[in-house]
């Protein structure tokens, strides 16, 4: 009879053991990424709430060759790098250019793709970037990006208006209250330039290097060198095995 009441009450502590051991394998195996939507075609909620888009679709494939769980969690950019360290998430992959400046502060993966900017005008505008100091002009880029960056360095007697996303500043240029926009050439061909009323000026930017980096990469926290390191391996799979051309030209084409 003890016999018998010992295995009945070490039972439930053995099964609540198995099932918090499990549970935190779980947690273990799940990387929870920040990201800023939308910005199209990289990142951007389907009509039933699911994010998607092209970087989503390469971090999600290079979780599967890293045998994780993606979970992503949306984030405002101007505060994505203070959440990522306050551990909201594991890392960021929300097209953020590698610069010396952020690489102060978090420790960035391989870049895996580089991001054209572009300078989006009325049809028929005068304005010039590529010749003149573009002084008088309202200019609307997204806050923090590299576009505030390079605008607030090259152009400094020009109206900027600094959006906290991308999203409010197209909203913007279609109400003609910006004269110019500068950003990301795919997020331009998505949400302007389809209309007639709007074309690129000017030449696509994608330096000098002080302030565009090599290209995009994924940001982590300055600890976590051996998830960096993980992930860059499961990135070079994803471009040998093809899936990242695939992704490629399901996304932009040729």
């Amino acid at each position: 009879m003890q016999r018998k009441t010992f295995i009945g009450a070490v039972a439930p502590t053995l099964l609540l053991t198995l099932m918090l051991g499990n549970s935190a394998q779980a947690e273990n195996d799940t990387l929870r990424i920040g990201v800023d939507v939308p910005y199209m075609p990289f990142q951007f909620k389907k009509p039933d709430g699911t994010i998607a888009g092209f970087e989503v679709d390469l971090v999600n494939a290079a979780c599967e060759r890293m045998q994780r769980h993606c979970e992503w969690v949306e984030q405002p950019w101007n505060g994505i790098i203070p959440a990522l360290q306050a551990r909201k998430f594991d890392l960021i992959a929300s097209s953020m250019n590698i610069t010396e400046d952020r690489a102060k502060t978090v420790l960035f993966s391989d870049p895996y793709f580089q991001v054209p900017s572009a300078w989006v005008a009325r049809a028929g505008s005068d304005w010039q970037p590529d010749d003149g100091d573009l002084a008088g002009a309202m200019i609307g880029v997204q806050q923090g990006t590299i576009q505030d960056e390079y605008v607030t360095q090259y152009y400094p007697n020009a109206e900027i208006n600094r959006y906290s996303d991308s999203a409010a500043m197209v909203n913007d240029m279609l109400a003609q209250r910006l004269d110019l926009a500068f950003t990301a050439f795919p997020l331009a061909q998505e949400t302007l330039l389809g209309d007639s009323h709007f074309e690129r000026i000017g030449e696509l930017v994608t330096g000098p290097e002080s302030i565009y980096g090599p290209g995009i990469g994924a940001a982590f926290r300055k600890r976590d060198r051996e998830l960096v390191d993980e992930f860059n391996r499961a990135m070079h799979e994803v471009k040998q095995d093809g899936t990242y051309d695939r992704l490629h030209q399901q996304y932009f084409g040729d």
